[in-house]
């Protein structure tokens, strides 16, 4: 099988277009209500502020932008997963081209990554993971400009600068990404001196710090909240000596699960596996200083702490696995015979969707069969019986009172859990279970 040079830039955009028409369908068709993450995201995006309990704004922010224009439509929350992976597609695309300087190489990079269930199945949760992809992409990829140009451009060093903040603002765990391209410069620059310290890098920090200043200020008036919250999750409080040994070995082990279709994919590239590791090629360097030091820093993470890396956690840390594994091949592979590695794409896209509508059709109580419309009708009704007013706030958690923010027609505020003193500053309030509705 053979794909011509002329088309290939085709052939990525019907993939891609594919890829956004299946996953924005299928469960816009199967599911009843939208999945948890997505919920909470729309109901802070309710109530916008440059941080919540749980993460930074950046998801809140993008939901609410959609909700703004397009309402309460659940198709349009998959859809808005699809278009973040999607740049996300592109500029893994974009930066293989450059690495490799051949078209083909570069669309196999892109198609690898298919077979990482972390860009198929989860998708369709709009939450701060899907969230981080688009910025992940342009971090690495505006580097990578930094990194291999004779000259520092203004720029390059802006949009390092702005793109990493978002992801930043997105979830803080993309600070292992930055960590890991500054090693490498520091590398570079202070111990190997093959690189010249530039004041132009001085603008990748300030436009960081600067976009970031109104949540560090929110951030210390909220008492760190976002940061108690993520240490909490990772049961650090908790953990004991054997911990520090267990989770390590749990993670590594997921991590092998997750790559698994990928590396079977990979096989079919080539017949026999012989890598020839160069570490003074300097497109290997970076290759590895972003693909497997973060996932390096995570492990010594929980190494060190004991603490329990989530699986989702590393959602992003995956997208140029692909890139690289080909680099690694690339004299191995027979780009004339690409017939087993296609059947093999063809195969894990159309099987991840397959399973994904099979497990929402066939299986019931979970998040995404709530009846958060029928709920929402049957509230306004019972406050028509009693009031004139409008509903505008709302009372309760992020997934029950979420709903009810999402699903009203009046939009209502989300203003946190239920208390005393949120409901006598209400003109007019029902209570139902848990969940508070009232009108200013």
């Amino acid at each position: 099988m053979t794909i011509s040079n002329k088309n290939i830039n085709n052939v990525f955009y019907i993939f891609v277009l594919a890829h956004l028409i299946f996953w924005t369908l299928i469960p816009s068709i199967t599911n009843h209500n939208l999945p948890l993450d997505t919920i909470e995201a729309l109901a802070w995006g309710s109530n916008l502020d440059w941080g919540f309990n749980k993460h930074p704004p950046m998801s809140a922010f993008v939901l609410e932008i959609f909700f703004q224009i397009f309402g309460s439509q659940d198709w349009v929350y998959y859809l808005l997963s699809q278009i973040f992976l999607i740049i996300s597609f592109y500029y893994v695309f974009k930066f293989s081209n450059e690495i490799f300087n051949n078209k083909l190489l570069g669309l196999i990079s892109v198609l690898l990554i298919e077979a990482i269930y972390f860009y198929n199945f989860t998708t369709p949760e709009f939450n701060v993971n899907v969230c981080q992809l688009p910025f992940w992409s342009l971090t690495v990829y505006y580097s990578w400009k930094i990194y291999s140009g004779k000259e520092i451009k203004f720029l390059d060093c802006f949009l390092v600068g702005l793109f990493a903040a978002f992801g930043f603002l997105s979830k803080y765990l993309f600070l292992y990404l930055l960590l890991s391209i500054d090693l490498l410069f520091i590398y570079l620059i202070f111990f190997k001196k093959e690189r010249k310290f530039d004041f132009k890098y001085l603008i990748t920090i300030e436009v960081f710090v600067v976009v970031l200043v109104p949540h560090l200020i929110w951030l210390n008036n909220n008492e760190f909240i976002t940061i108690t919250y993520g240490l909490a999750r990772t049961g650090l409080e908790q953990s004991s000596l054997i911990d520090h040994i267990k989770f390590p070995i749990i993670f590594l082990l997921k991590q092998l699960g997750i790559i698994t279709p990928f590396l079977i994919l990979c096989s079919l590239l080539v017949k026999k596996i012989k890598l020839n590791l160069n570490f003074k090629d300097k497109k290997l360097l970076f290759l590895l200083t972003i693909n497997f030091l973060p996932i390096v820093l995570m492990l010594l993470t929980s190494l060190i702490t004991g603490s329990k890396i989530r699986t989702m956690w590393m959602m992003p840390f995956y997208l140029f696995f692909g890139t690289l594994f080909v680099y690694l091949l690339k004299a191995q592979v027979n780009l004339k015979k690409l017939k087993p590695f296609m059947i093999g794409f063809i195969f894990f896209f159309f099987l991840s969707p397959g399973l994904y509508a099979y497990v929402s059709i066939s299986k019931d109580y979970k998040r995404t069969d709530y009846p958060g419309k029928e709920i929402a009708i049957k509230t306004q009704y019972a406050w028509n019986q009693q009031f004139s007013s409008t509903i505008n706030v709302v009372l309760g958690d992020e997934w029950n009172a979420g709903n009810l923010s999402y699903h009203l027609k009046s939009r209502p505020i989300w203003e946190g859990v239920v208390e005393r003193e949120k409901l006598d500053q209400l003109k007019d309030y029902m209570c139902l279970d848990n969940i508070c509705v009232g009108s200013r």
